[in-house]
């Protein structure tokens, strides 16, 4: 399977061309071209905030429909902890599980089940493991992807654990199985995720050989399928719930941390801050941090393109919700410990190299450098790229050309103008040219005035 595999994609009759999405995108990763949008496969980390700039929702996420709990004779859910956030006046989470079960799956196993285990497995590991801090956290798999692409000096800080959805997703399917007594094809471990790149993470997982999880339902689909079963839900109904505190918690900005019990962390939210704060990693600004705690989508997960609620909304009711709960209940037992660890590493993709190698990489980056120079510098992204180094790369990689710049072209159009002009003054009433020609030139002179008009008020 393509290492670059995607969970967002364009539909190319809704885009109608604009600007909105490159100037947004963490990496540079979109181009407006011939009219549409182009998304470089390569360079897109999944983040989703293309999906929520977009004014014609021409940027769309992958994810499974409710119809895929046909495929299988046994199915769990996996509720993210964001789910809870996204109903008014839910006092307990049992009503959410048990309305899981009405919906028509067999089993119910809790995310922040996960991570809990999670959260215990690292106050382990920053114990044990003091020469790669601060640690990062894994759980967030576009912030993963964004290092794995640019950022690779950090790569040893990843926290090497599974995120909870893989640690529920084992341990879940491993009860299903004793449960059920069915063979592995035949049990469906679905999740309920609040955004698309745990679509991805799926697909094409960071840190494990293979993803346990089967299918991923977005959260604001299963939202309108609850309701009316939440409604319906009695006294008698079942204990399911498996997490307290430290699990509900990781559904909002700094839940992660906040299980840590240390006071020597940093946590941080939103795609923008997220790279400031690794730009000053790297630039060994945080040398006294134990653990760091980044998530793609402001406000945390609560935050993601997937969900209904506003973020600050969803973590204010996040917060309500686990106010009366236990603090944890979950612990590594037994083989619940092999369920936590990574078992494969992260590997750097240096996808926005200008060169194959270091020699040709430099002699790309002095040319772009060059061109920066003769570029206006005002990354109006008329050109379709968001800014004009960015241009000035695409143009290195043979991708685009000067003229793609609209006030390069407009130069070069005033500089012809010019030409058209001395050559049709030079030539005399008299003359014994072809006089057919002259008006023709005339003509032609007079259009690239006029677009030079347009161009100069602003109206490429």
């Amino acid at each position: 399977m393509d290492k670059f595999y995607h969970s967002v994609h364009l539909e190319p009759d809704l885009c109608k061309g604009c600007i909105n999405c490159i100037k947004r995108c963490p990496t540079q990763a979109i181009r407006v071209r011939d009219g549409k949008a182009r998304i470089n496969a390569r360079f897109c980390i999944d983040c989703g905030e293309c999906i929520r700039v977009c004014p014609h929702h021409a940027k769309q996420a992958v994810y499974d429909k409710i119809d895929v709990l046909k495929q299988y004779e046994y199915t769990v859910a996996l509720p993210a902890p964001s789910l809870y956030s996204q109903f008014n006046s839910l006092d307990d989470v049992e009503i959410v599980l048990n309305a899981l079960l009405y919906l028509g799956f067999d089993d119910v196993y809790e995310v922040s089940a996960g991570a809990e285990l999670v959260s215990e497995a690292t106050r382990r590991y920053l114990t044990e493991h003091e020469e790669n801090l601060p640690a990062i956290s894994t759980a967030c798999p576009t912030v993963v992807r964004l290092i794995r692409v640019k950022f690779p000096n950090l790569i040893p800080n990843l926290l090497p654990l599974n995120p909870p959805v893989e640690v529920a997703a084992r341990l879940a399917l491993m009860r299903a199985m004793e449960k059920s007594g069915l063979p592995r094809e035949k049990i469906g471990i679905v999740f309920i995720s609040p955004c698309p790149a745990k679509y991805t993470y799926t697909k094409m997982p960071l840190g494990t050989a293979k993803s346990e999880v089967d299918c991923v339902l977005a959260i604001k689909d299963v939202y309108q399928l609850l309701l009316p079963y939440m409604k319906v839900v009695g006294q008698d109904r079942e204990e399911l719930a498996l997490s307290g505190k430290i699990g509900i918690s990781w559904g909002r900005s700094g839940g992660e941390a906040s299980g840590l019990f240390t006071d020597n962390y940093l946590a941080a939210d939103g795609i923008e801050n997220v790279i400031r704060v690794l730009e000053d990693m790297e630039d060994q600004k945080f040398t006294q941090l134990k653990f760091v705690e980044l998530n793609a989508c402001n406000g945390g997960c609560v935050g993601g393109v997937l969900t209904v609620e506003n973020p600050y909304v969803a973590e204010a009711k996040l917060q309500r919700l686990r106010k009366y709960m236990p603090v944890s209940k979950s612990h590594i037992e037994g083989a619940q410990g092999s369920v936590v660890p990574w078992d494969a590493q992260v590997e750097f993709e240096p996808v926005f190299h200008l060169g194959n190698n270091m020699m040709q990489s430099l002699t790309r980056l002095n040319q772009v450098e060059r061109l920066c120079k003769r570029l206006p510098g005002l990354d109006c992204g008329s050109c379709g790229a968001p800014t004009c180094k960015a241009l000035a790369e695409d143009i290195v990689r043979g991708d685009r050309s000067e003229k793609d710049c609209i006030y390069f072209l407009r130069d070069s159009l005033h500089k012809l103008s010019d030409e058209v002009a001395a050559l049709v003054l030079g030539w005399g009433a008299d003359d014994k040219r072809d006089r057919e020609s002259v008006r023709i030139l005339k003509e032609y002179m007079q259009r690239i005035s006029d677009e030079m008009a347009l161009l100069d008020r602003g109206k490429p």
